[in-house]
């Protein structure tokens, strides 16, 4: 028990570092004492349900956010899912490059509860510095999961900035593999402007070496077959 309390605290924590909140603001929001919330953060108080709630409403996240622990096993949650790709696995990672100041951009992915036939509620956490903490992110986005025989889709919204929504195309993720490419389209805040890009997804961390980066760049062969299609098209 004492475990999933540090779990519960450790989610809390980043989250509240995210929102850019101090241990007394937060407190202060859920009507609680700072010493309290410190000890809610450490594991040392098992959180109740309506506290739990109204943390997660003040955090402006989801509840399940809090309480979500990756699996140490195949998950009994995705093992109906038709897709090979994303089946017994509730995490994902996922890489893109931004050429806007050239770095390599992270995220996790992971799936929620099943909400309809083929639908999973699912929450992305973009831009995170590193993967033990990943809740300290730039943007967090949160909607669902649609799998198919031949595609998979997220559709998600940006949970600070509502206007913004992202889809992300998975083509043949009934195929056997480790890395599957995608296509989010999206909006991009610097300049305002919406866009397109191809993204990478992976069932566990990839080594961010040289060749991951410039796989992640628009290729010649990107480019020949937009010229073709006059689409930006990934297989």
């Amino acid at each position: 028990m004492n475990n999933i309390n540090q779990e519960v605290g450790k989610k809390i924590k980043n989250f509240r570092k995210w929102r850019g909140l101090t241990i007394q603001q937060l407190a202060d929001q859920i009507f609680k004492s700072k010493g309290t919330l410190s000890k809610y953060e450490s594991g040392d108080i098992t959180l109740d349900l309506v506290t739990l709630h109204q943390i997660a409403d003040a955090l402006n996240i989801q509840v399940e956010q809090l309480l979500y622990k990756e699996p140490r096993h195949a998950s009994p949650l995705m093992n109906t899912v038709q897709s090979s790709f994303f089946k017994n696995s509730t995490r994902f990672y996922s890489y893109f490059y931004d050429g806007r100041n050239n770095s390599l951009i992270r995220c996790v992915i992971d799936m929620m509860a099943q909400s309809d036939a083929n639908r999973y509620r699912t929450v992305m956490y973009m831009n995170v510095k590193d993967f033990e903490n990943y809740q300290e992110c730039e943007n967090m986005y949160w909607g669902h999961t649609e799998h198919y025989d031949t595609l998979t889709t997220l559709i998600l919204k940006n949970q600070a900035t509502p206007l913004e929504n992202l889809y992300i195309n998975i083509l043949a993720s009934f195929q056997e593999s480790e890395k599957k490419w995608g296509l989010m389209a999206g909006v991009s805040f610097r300049p305002f402007m919406p866009i397109a890009l191809k993204m990478l997804f992976s069932r566990t961390p990839l080594p961010e070496t040289p060749e991951l980066y410039n796989e992640l760049k628009i290729s010649k062969e990107d480019l020949r077959t937009l010229k073709i299609y006059n689409m930006l098209a990934v297989t």
